[in-house]
C-alpha cells in the first residue's frame, strides 16, 4: 500500500464515539387526551389566528419582529454560526505572507573579513496544514454543526415564548377590562339601589342602618375598580414591552374595552411523539447531547499523533537590487509530527471528562422529554377543565342576575328586605367576576395547550438569521420544519 493509500484510508476514520439519537418511552397518547373531534389543520395557519381577533395578530407580528429578546436570541444563533464558519477553515491550509525590512550588524568574529553592517530583505508565503487523519477537525465541527442547532432550536423557542407570552398577556387585559365592566356596572346598580334606600329612608320606610348597610356594600363594590385600572395598566406596559415599544405606548391603542377572542372549537394535541418532534426544547437539548458527544472524539484525538505539512516560498537578499532574484529564491517543505505521547495522563483526564458532560446532556436530555410530556399533560387537563368551570360558572352568572333582578322587584314591592336584596347583589357581582375569571382562565389554557404542543407556529426566520447565517447553517423552526439558511 503506497503512502497517498494510507493517508487517504485513515483520513476516512475519526475517533470518539458517533451520535445515535437517545432512545425514549413515549406513550401512544396523552392520558388527558381531550374528548373532542379533531380539529381541522390548514397549512399555514399560526395558532393565533384560530382566535379570530385582528388586533391579537398584530400584536404577535409585532413582538416577534421588534421584541428585545428575540434579537439576544437571533444574535446568539449568528454568533455560533459565525464559530462553526470559523471551524470548517481548519479543513483548508493555513496561508500567511511576510515581508522584512532591516539592517543588521554582526559581530566582528562573524564578518569574516566581509562588512559588518548590511541590510536585509526578506518576503514570503508561508502554508500550513494539518492532516486530519484521526477526526480532530472533523469531530470539532460536527460539535460546532450540533450547537448552531442547539442555537437555532433555541432562537424557534424564544418565538415559541414571545409569542404565547404576548398571547396570555392580551387575554388577560381583555379578562381584567370584562371585570371592570361587570364592577363599574355592579356599582352603577348599586348607586341605584343606594338612591332608592334614601328615598325610603326619608319617606319613613326605612332605618338609618339599612341605609349604612347599603352605602358600606356600595364602597366596598367601588373598591375593586381602581385596583382593577391598575391591573390593565400593568398588563398594557407588558405587551408594549412584549412588542419593543416603551410602556405607555399601547395605552390608547389599547384602552377601548373589547370581549376576550372566542376558543377554537377544539384542538387536537397530536400524540406525544408527534408533539416531542416538533417542540424546540427537546430538538435543542438532543443538539447539545450531540455536541457533547463529538466533544469526546475531539479529546480522544490528543492520544494519536498530529500531522502537518508546511512550507515556505519566499526571497532573501542583502541588497535590494538582488530581491526576487532567481538566485534570491528561498523555499522549503517540512513533514511535522506532534504527538505528547508523554503527556497522557492530561488527555485522558480531558477524555473522562468530556464523557461525564455526554452523560450529563444525556440525563439533561432525558429529564427535557419527561418535562415536555408532563408540560403537554397539565396543560391538556387544564384546559379540558377550565372549560366545564367556564360553563358552569357562566350559567352561574345568567343564574345570579335573574336572582337579583326578581329581589329588587320585591324590595320595591316591600316583599323581602334590605339584607335580602344586598345579598343577592353581593352575590351577582361574585358569579360575574368569577365567570370572567374563568373564562380568561380559559383562553390563557389555550394558549398555553399551544404552547405545550408547539403546534401552529411559523416556519420562518428573522431577516437577519437568513442575512447573516454561514454556507451550510440551518434553522429548526417552532413548527418543526427546518429551513436551509443560505
Amino acid at each position: 500500500m503506497t503512502m497517498a493509500v494510507w493517508l487517504a484510508a485513515l483520513s476516512g476514520c475519526a475517533v470518539g464515539p458517533d451520535f445515535h439519537k437517545p432512545a425514549s418511552a413515549v406513550p401512544e397518547k396523552f392520558s388527558n387526551q381531550i374528548a373532542a373531534a379533531p380539529a381541522e389543520k390548514k397549512a399555514g395557519t399560526v395558532f393565533w389566528e384560530h382566535f379570530e381577533d385582528a388586533q391579537l395578530n398584530a400584536l404577535i407580528e409585532q413582538a416577534l419582529a421588534s421584541n428585545a429578546d428575540l434579537r439576544v436570541a437571533l444574535a446568539r444563533y449568528d454568533s455560533t454560526n459565525a464559530l462553526l464558519a470559523e471551524s470548517k477553515f481548519d479543513y483548508l491550509p493555513t496561508l500567511t505572507t511576510r515581508a522584512e525590512l532591516g539592517r543588521q550588524k554582526v559581530s566582528e568574529d562573524q564578518s569574516y573579513g566581509f562588512p559588518r553592517s548590511h541590510a536585509t530583505y526578506d518576503a514570503g508565503v508561508h502554508a500550513s496544514w494539518e492532516l486530519d487523519l484521526f477526526g480532530r477537525v472533523r469531530r470539532e465541527v460536527e460539535g460546532r454543526s450540533a450547537l448552531v442547532s442547539a442555537s437555532a432550536s433555541d432562537l424557534a423557542g424564544m418565538q415559541v415564548l414571545i409569542a404565547t407570552d404576548t398571547a396570555r398577556s392580551y387575554m388577560e387585559l381583555r379578562g381584567l377590562q370584562e371585570r371592570l365592566r361587570v364592577v363599574r356596572e355592579n356599582i352603577s346598580n348599586q348607586r341605584q339601589m343606594l338612591d332608592l334606600v334614601d328615598v325610603r329612608l326619608k319617606a319613613g320606610r326605612g332605618t338609618e342602618f339599612d341605609a349604612t348597610r347599603a352605602k358600606a356594600q356600595f364602597e366596598m363594590t367601588a373598591s375593586r375598580e381602581p385596583a382593577l385600572e391598575a391591573q390593565i395598566a400593568v398588563t398594557q406596559h407588558r405587551l408594549a414591552v412584549l412588542t419593543g415599544r416603551t410602556p405607555g405606548m399601547l395605552q390608547t391603542e389599547l384602552s377601548t374595552a373589547r370581549p376576550l377572542p372566542a376558543l377554537p372549537a377544539s384542538i387536537d394535541p397530536d400524540s406525544p411523539a408527534d408533539v416531542l418532534r416538533r417542540r424546540p426544547d427537546i430538538a435543542a437539548a438532543e443538539a447539545r447531547l450531540h455536541a457533547a458527544t463529538a466533544d469526546i472524539g475531539v479529546a480522544k484525538a490528543a492520544l494519536f499523533p498530529r500531522l502537518s505539512f508546511s512550507g515556505l516560498l519566499g526571497y532573501q537578499a542583502f541588497h535590494r537590487d538582488a530581491m526576487f532574484r532567481s538566485s534570491s529564491q528561498s523555499n522549503y517543505g517540512l513533514l511535522g509530527i506532534d504527538w505528547s505521547f508523554l503527556d497522557v495522563g492530561r488527555v485522558r483526564a480531558r477524555i473522562a471528562a468530556s464523557s461525564a458532560d455526554a452523560r450529563a446532556e444525556l440525563a439533561h436530555y432525558q429529564q427535557t422529554v419527561l418535562l415536555a410530556l408532563e408540560d403537554t399533560e397539565n396543560a391538556l387537563v387544564r384546559y379540558s377543565r377550565t372549560r366545564s368551570e367556564d360553563d358552569m360558572l357562566s350559567r352561574a352568572a345568567q343564574d345570579s342576575a335573574q336572582a337579583a333582578r326578581l329581589a329588587r322587584l320585591r324590595y320595591q314591592a316591600g316583599e323581602i328586605g334590605l339584607y335580602e336584596l344586598l345579598d343577592a347583589e353581593r352575590v351577582l357581582l361574585e358569579a360575574q367576576e368569577a365567570s370572567a375569571d374563568s373564562r380568561t382562565r380559559s383562553a390563557v389554557a389555550a394558549v398555553t395547550l399551544y404552547r405545550a404542543m408547539a403546534g401552529g407556529w411559523p416556519e420562518r426566520l428573522p431577516v437577519s438569521a437568513v442575512e447573516t447565517a454561514g454556507d451550510e447553517g440551518s434553522l429548526q423552526l417552532a413548527g418543526g420544519g427546518t429551513q436551509r439558511v443560505p
